[in-house]
């Protein structure tokens, strides 16, 4: 008979092998077998030991039981370890009530529900709009609700901000600010802007002043802030426009290009003033200069004028007629020094002289040698010396004639 045949062997295979042909094991008996092994870890077991035992229990059940609520206690302990990161800060509640706060590191508070903790992140910057609303595809939607303001002069102005802040005091954060804190920061600068722009005039807010907007609008904001103990901190406000009403825009757009338009010919002539002015005055120096310079020439030409002089005449005194002989030669050298006459002194002579009228006429030096300003002789000590030269001559010819 085969092996696997039913009723043959006794259910064994030819290795003699029990053939095993039970189905998957009874859910229910394994639940019970669990059941049996946990009453006897807690100090239950079998109906004939337990009345052995009696009623009183088991010490090992006892022992179970604490060994167990040890290692509850320990595991409901070790949930109250946590980890700050670097930037955050965790605020320790017991039942609600503040306890204290806790920087970057690995800490432990008791577990909930005694002490519960909540982290705050305080070095992400926040941004809140103003006066607009940034849409999907970065386009800009004005919200007038907020963007309209009145100005000192009774006008009104299209104005949008852009709030950027952080928590700086993670406590007063979480007990003094609603969970909606971009709702509290646009709010306390949409009062602050009002406050400074309805101090301002419109000229200035759009023109010159939108700095001194964008900074004092800053620190009322801050101010406010503090005031209420929010413990936000504003990091920067800017001023993304300052434009008047539609139905003006136009007249005020040439208005500011006529003030542009000031401010660059202001420009242009300080610029243009700035150029003139130093060549002016490089110019004047420069004269100045050359006329000290002229002013020392001619002093020291007069000085060295007087000095000749002097010498002169302290030789015509020793000797009067050789320096009167030398004064009437140097004078006649200095006078026909630039002439082109040629003098020839022989009487009745037949003998033909030649004469290089070429380089005569091609002098150099034209007779316009003698003025004043290339001999650098002054003209009343030029005439003198003519004067003296004439005299010479009207007495050379007197002798000749005696």
């Amino acid at each position: 008979m085969p092996w696997n045949q039913p009723g043959g062997s006794d259910g064994k295979d030819p290795w003699g092998n029990k053939n095993n042909q039970e189905g998957p094991p009874d859910l229910d008996e394994v639940v019970r077998n669990l059941q049996k092994r946990f009453s006897r870890l807690f100090g239950g077991g079998k109906g004939g030991d337990s009345k052995k035992r009696g009623s009183g229990g088991s010490p090992f059940g006892t022992t179970g039981v604490l060994v167990v609520l040890v290692l509850l206690v320990g595991v409901w302990l070790a949930t109250g370890f946590y980890t700050v990161q670097q930037g955050e800060t965790a605020v320790i509640l017991r039942f609600g009530e503040y306890q204290k706060s806790t920087s970057a590191g690995l800490h432990w508070h008791i577990p909930a529900p005694v002490e519960t903790k909540i982290i705050v992140n305080t070095e992400k910057v926040y941004t809140v709009e103003v006066g607009y609303r940034s849409t999907i595809n970065n386009a800009r939607q004005t919200v007038q609700r907020e963007s309209l303001m009145l100005t000192e002069d009774e006008n009104i102005i299209d104005i949008a901000f852009a709030v950027q802040y952080r928590i700086a005091n993670a406590t007063d954060f979480l007990f003094n600010v609603s969970d909606n804190k971009d709702l509290v920061v646009r709010s306390s600068t949409e009062a602050a802007v009002r406050e400074t722009v309805g101090k301002t005039s419109m000229d200035d807010v759009i023109t010159s002043g939108r700095s001194i907007v964008g900074s004092s609008t800053r620190e009322i904001l801050q101010r406010i802030l503090d005031r209420y103990k929010t413990g936000i901190e504003i990091v920067t406000v800017d001023m993304q426009h300052a434009l008047p009403p539609e139905e003006v825009k136009s007249a005020f757009d040439d208005a500011v290009k006529a003030r542009e338009d000031e401010v660059r010919f202001k420009n242009e002539a300080e610029a243009y003033a700035n150029d003139v002015i130093p060549r002016a005055r490089g110019r004047a120096a420069r004269i100045n200069q050359e006329a000290e310079a002229y002013k020392a020439t001619v002093i020291a030409n007069a000085e060295g004028q007087a000095s000749r002089f002097n010498s002169i005449l302290k030789e015509f005194n020793a000797a009067p007629e050789v320096t009167r002989e030398r004064m009437y030669i140097e004078s006649i050298e200095q006078v026909l020094n630039g002439s082109n006459l040629v003098m020839i002194d022989q009487e009745k002579s037949n003998n033909i002289m030649y004469l290089p009228l070429d380089k005569m006429l091609n002098r150099i030096e034209p007779r316009e040698a003698l003025s004043p300003e290339a001999t650098n002789i002054p003209s009343d000590a030029l005439n003198e010396v003519r004067k003296k030269i004439n005299e010479y001559r009207q007495r050379d010819g007197r002798t000749s004639r005696r």
